[in-house]
């Protein structure tokens, strides 16, 4: 038997009510159902990040989170991040960009752990940014995030 919701989702401050299966992952809903193709599909099965959003303030891999899991919360995409973002600023300015299909994920999970502390220890980094860059950009990764950290200070946020 498919079973069919309605949920009501807010993401990006926009409440949005869709006719989908409970069990379609939230990746999906925001590709295909809103449009909103700043979220990457990588892998499929959670390990890779590409798909990262915040789900109430937390990162997570929408690929593997049924869309039922996500009502009533506050679901965050690269898109709602804003354009004047310090960590986007800080991946600019340390030239991490290289292919540039990991990004959005890599600046949606780093936002989501420097909102909590500023000062993360590398093994905060090495288990909060699990996030994988086919390009194998790691080192100006974590010197991107070190800066993001700067940069929030700096705004004093």
């Amino acid at each position: 038997m498919r079973l069919i919701i309605m949920p009501l989702l807010k993401i990006n401050g926009t409440t949005h009510q869709l006719d989908v299966e409970d069990e379609m992952p939230l990746l999906w809903v925001l590709r295909d159902e809103l449009g909103m193709t700043g979220t990457k599909f990588g892998c499929g099965i959670g390990q890779c990040g590409a798909c990262t959003v915040h789900l109430n303030g937390e990162a997570v891999r929408s690929c593997i989170l049924p869309v039922f899991s996500a009502q009533g919360k506050e679901i965050i995409t690269i898109e709602g991040i804003g354009e004047n973002n310090p960590v986007q600023k800080a991946w600019i300015e340390e030239q991490v960009p290289q292919c540039g299909y990991c990004i959005s994920g890599q600046i949606m999970a780093t936002s989501a752990l420097l909102s909590k502390n500023l000062k993360p220890s590398e093994s905060e980094i090495e288990n909060k940014i699990s996030n994988i860059c086919r390009c194998g950009n790691y080192v100006r990764l974590r010197k991107a995030i070190r800066l993001s950290a700067k940069l929030i200070q700096k705004q004093g946020g």
